[in-house]
């Protein structure tokens, strides 16, 4: 017997005690797959047979089958399962995880269960046991299907279990093993011409009289569904895309106009409303023939797609995590309909539950099914039916690019039932939902899937002090796209008499394999993130800021950098003059720009800490060593004695020290009383408008940024490349370094030339 099961799927193992069942699991299935109530009432009590133990063990099996279900494993449960009162908490997880629930029956004769019982130790209970079991088995095979049980396969011998063969067939849904690229298609509804029109301006080769297209190599096509209803020539997108499918150019969901479609010319049923009486006289015209092959590939549509290995799914209204690649009614009523309140709106329409703004799934969504002015991103969520039948236009998204393509609609075929255009001046979708933190997204231990790092772990307890500190004292969250790291220091130098040398950063970098490395003037400022906006416009529509700001500045930890607006705002002001003039805007078509900077001076933003802990070690050293020294000063005039004379010089030498120490911290503080007072050194144009400049060497965001130092507020970093393995340009570095320091500059930062560089670990 050939027994086929979906990939995913709730296997209720039937049978008296002694019909074989165990070991038809261990044969057949993982170890893993098997939750047997034998084993969880030994887990819980010690003892395989302790009947006492029965609620607790099947507690544990039904929250244990219930994780692996969530997690979309196919689960077996090894019980006798002969009662319905014992089925219906397992049927019950099988719906509550949307998965088919099927039993395999082990109905062997009672002699041969009792036979095998009798030479089994721990299997010593009366003959009665079995034999209501079998009686309640019996019973139940009528009731199976009534309970939810979708298929159920009856061995009745030993020959039969034996010559059991099982399979695993994947689900409708599953297209894990394509992963595209992709171009997906909203809701067409007929309209023929803007379809074509949108094939041709994503490079397929279209013939619009033969209802053909081909993809651009490599390329497949994946529509939302609603193919159909309300526009002028539905019989041709159905000729077009079952033509596409056909020949393995496209892959096609259902809306819920399609399924309309099937009842109707199924069994004449539903209404013909919403563009369906349209569609039915379009088709008149068809032959009976085209009618059975559109209502055949109607049929079998899975309810939504699954590809690229779980990354992306396509579904016609959308689907919440939970039902991706799961079956049954009602993921198919989700994937068509959505999900509503029941109740009407001032249009008559049905009121919508807006799942998206809830999603959390890590894989994309992308549907349609709701016509909308502007497609746009919510929570990794696409909607994209922009109301080409409506007189909007028809959208594409093209994947992994993630690439909005768009052709105007020709006319407006037909009157929305609400209106669907949204307001240039609203906020996007995540905008209006971005303003209160959830924190499941943001609690407890989490993992980080990073391009260049791979997984990263955030611990539950760096997470809360990360979310209080944020939650005091950072800016406006919406602006904080980025939070720089640290600088790592060098080795300790061997060099008598310093604390760092730059032969030891060549050191490490050549032994990491990086060949090229820049220096970079240190300017002891602080650090300082700069995001400006052409204007207020651009930093609502981008960042969703309300409040009328064009910009921000702000630390390291995301705080405000100024405590004074009116300075924020001016240095913002003057930083947008100079990007005009240098015409950045134009250069990088962008309206806002991301940089990383040093904000001169040091005390602009760590007067506290002057005052507060380098200027109170500073006074009370001069103070104190001022007073011993001239004390000493005395007592070796009066005394002499070389004790005297080497304190003297070890308190003279310390009162140098202290002076040096004052000094060197005040070189890097002077009184900020306006806008003249600053200096801003940019040094890395960290993003733009659909651009991260990570692909660019250090050298470009220099040369770059340099630029800016057509105004003075603006300071143009000097740098200076070294090649790691090259004696001799190492020297030249350390002695650029010695006439740095020498001038009393702070030294260099060492960073590999290339933004982006891999070493040995990573």
């Amino acid at each position: 017997m050939q027994i086929v099961l979906s990939e995913l799927c709730l296997v209720l193992l039937m049978g008296a005690s002694g019909s074989g069942k165990s070991s038809f699991a261990r044969r057949h299935f993982r170890e893993t797959e098997v939750l047997s109530s034998d084993f969880y009432r030994g887990v819980v009590a010690d003892d395989e047979n302790e009947q006492a133990a029965s609620k607790e063990a099947f507690e544990v099996l039904h929250f244990i089958a219930s994780k692996r279900l969530a997690a979309g494993r196919l689960t077996v449960i090894d019980a006798t399962n002969v009662q319905a009162e014992a089925r219906r908490p397992l049927l019950a997880l099988a719906k509550e995880h949307h998965v088919r629930a099927v039993a395999i029956v082990l109905n062997m004769p009672e002699a041969l269960c009792h036979e095998r019982n009798a030479v089994r130790p721990n299997r010593q209970f009366g003959p009665h046991v079995v034999h209501n079991q079998m009686r309640a088995l019996r019973g139940s095979l009528g009731k199976l299907a009534k309970e939810g049980v979708r298929e159920t396969w009856i061995l009745r011998s030993p020959e039969e279990i034996e010559s059991v063969q099982i399979s695993r067939a994947p689900l409708p849904s599953n297209f894990k093993n394509q992963s595209g690229p992709f171009d997906i298609f909203g809701d067409v509804h007929g309209c023929y011409d803007e379809l074509c029109e949108l094939l041709q301006k994503l490079d397929y080769q279209v013939a619009p009289a033969t209802f053909s297209a081909t993809p651009p190599f490599g390329r497949k096509a994946l529509f939302v569904g609603d193919l159909i209803d309300r526009g002028p020539n539905s019989p041709a997108v159905l000729k077009l895309v079952m033509n596409m499918v056909a020949e393995g150019n496209a892959l096609c969901a259902p809306g819920n106009h399609d399924a309309r479609l099937v009842r109707k010319l199924r069994d004449g049923k539903g209404t013909e409303t919403h563009g369906l009486k349209q569609t039915l006289e379009q088709l008149a015209n068809e032959s009976d023939e085209f009618k059975k092959q559109t209502m055949r590939f109607l049929e079998s549509l899975p309810s939504h797609l699954v590809l690229t290995d779980g990354k992306l799914v396509i579904a016609h209204a959308g689907l919440p995590a939970k039902m991706h690649n799961r079956s049954g009614g009602r993921v198919r009523s989700f994937a068509l309909y959505g999900d509503t309140t029941g109740e009407k709106d001032e249009y008559d329409m049905p009121v919508r539950l807006d799942w998206a703004k809830d999603y959390r799934g890590a894989a994309t969504v992308v549907y349609g099914h709701t016509p909308i002015g502007r497609a746009q991103w919510l929570n990794n969520t696409i909607n994209i039916d922009t109301g080409c039948v409506f007189g909007g236009s028809l959208s594409a998204l093209r994947w992994p690019e993630r690439e909005l393509v768009q052709v105007k609609s020709h006319a407006v075929y037909a009157e929305p039932g609400r209106p669907f255009l949204i307001e240039e001046t609203a906020l996007s979708p995540q905008q209006q939902h971005d303003d209160i933190l959830d924190l499941q997204d943001v609690g407890g231990k989490r993992f980080l899937e990073t391009r260049l790092l791979k997984r990263m772990t955030i611990r539950e307890e760096n997470a809360t002090a990360a979310l209080e500190i944020m939650s005091r004292f950072a800016s406006d969250p919406k602006w904080l796209i980025y939070l720089p790291p640290t600088m790592s220091p060098s080795e300790t130098t061997k060099h008598e008499g310093l604390l760092e040398h730059p032969d030891e950063a060549f050191a490490y970098y050549r032994r990491e394999g990086v060949q090229e490395v820049i220096c970079e003037a240190k300017h002891m400022g602080s650090r300082a993130v700069v995001i400006i906006c052409r204007d207020s416009e651009v930093a609502r529509q981008r960042f969703g800021i309300t409040t009328g700001e064009d910009g921000v500045i702000y630390t390291r930890t995301g705080r405000r950098f100024f405590n004074n607006a009116n300075l924020e705002r001016a240095l913002l002001h003057r930083l947008c003059e100079t990007l005009t003039r240098e015409h950045f805007w134009e250069e990088f078509s962008s309206d806002w720009f991301c940089f990383d900077c040093e904000l001169m001076p040091w005390s602009a933003k760590a007067q506290e800490l002057l005052q507060n802990q380098y200027a109170a070690v500073g006074a009370a050293a001069q103070a104190s060593l001022r007073s011993a020294v001239a004390t000493l000063e005395k007592t070796s005039l009066r005394e002499g004695g070389e004790d005297a004379l080497g304190l003297l010089h070890s308190m003279r030498t310390k009162a140098e020290r202290a002076a040096q120490f004052r000094e060197a911290y005040r070189h890097y503080c002077w009184p900020v009383e306006g806008l003249e007072d600053l200096k801003l050194a940019p040094f890395h144009l960290l993003a733009s408008e659909g651009a991260v400049h990570i692909d660019k060497n250090h050298r470009w965001h220099m040369e770059t940024l340099a630029r800016l130092a057509s105004d003075e507020l603006f300071i143009a970093t000097p740098f200076y490349i070294v090649e790691t393995n090259d004696e001799n340009s190492c020297d030249k570095g350390v002695r650029w370094w010695d006439d740095l320091t020498s001038q009393g500059g702070e030294g260099m930062v060492v960073k590999p030339l290339e933004f982006i560089a891999m070493g040995t670990k990573g």
